[in-house]
């Protein structure tokens, strides 16, 4: 992704918050609460997140860490990283003092992850972006970097009108690329209209600290 679509987000993002206030799901760039929601209900099934560690990629306010608490996934560490500075000052006030909960203003492709048991991203990969294996080198390198599974919704380009900002991705392109890389794939659909989520699983695990390290690491550096 280039500087121009980068800072074509980032106005796209502090338009959002002019018109909805930070903190809302509306300056988040969501139609409304409840369709956030909805791609949540799906992640949370990825798998049994007691013990691990979740990688959150464009994690806006922490919205995400929050649903999981609620559904009584208590027992991890969260990690979200988003480069918007308002989104992870708000996540961060948000979750002050909570344990096992960390937030990092930098981009995915700027941070190398290392024991990170899952990796998720809701909403992220809605963006265009010229090179046409920008979104397919997301993937990958979440696959690489998740050592129990990964997450991800998209817009169904199927269903999903033309837009300046916005893009929908082939189904079947993506369903394919993602056999690809892993032999454990779930294609997930019906719970929103112009929306899917593939799962990509794998069988080890590993731990916690290298990952906050890797990060806090990578940022001292910049």
């Amino acid at each position: 992704m280039n500087l121009i679509e980068k800072a074509t987000i980032r106005h796209y993002h502090q338009h959002r918050i002019a018109a909805y206030q930070n903190g809302t799901a509306e300056a988040l760039g969501w139609k409304a609460k409840a369709s956030q929601v909805k791609r949540f209900e799906v992640i949370a099934t990825v798998g049994n997140l007691d013990g691990g560690t979740l990688l959150e990629i464009g994690c806006g306010d922490g919205d995400l860490k929050r649903y999981l608490h609620q559904w009584r996934h208590s027992d991890f560490t969260y990690i979200g990283i988003d480069r918007m500075p308002q989104f992870i000052s708000e996540a961060k006030k948000r979750y002050r003092g909570s344990p096992a909960t960390y937030f990092f203003q930098t981009g995915f492709v700027a941070v190398e992850f290392t024991e990170v048991d899952y990796v998720t991203a809701s909403g992220a990969f809605g963006y265009r972006c010229q090179n046409p294996d920008f979104h397919f080198e997301m993937i990958r390198k979440m696959y690489t970097a998740a050592n129990r599974a990964v997450a991800f919704n998209m817009l169904d380009a199927a269903c999903f009108p033309e837009d300046d900002l916005l893009v929908g991705h082939d189904l079947d392109r993506v369903v394919a690329f993602c056999h690809q890389q892993s032999p454990r794939v779930k294609l997930i659909g019906g719970y929103l209209v112009g929306d899917f989520t593939e799962f990509m699983h794998r069988g080890k695990f590993s731990g916690v600290g290298n990952a906050v390290r890797s990060v806090k690491s990578k940022l001292a550096k910049e």
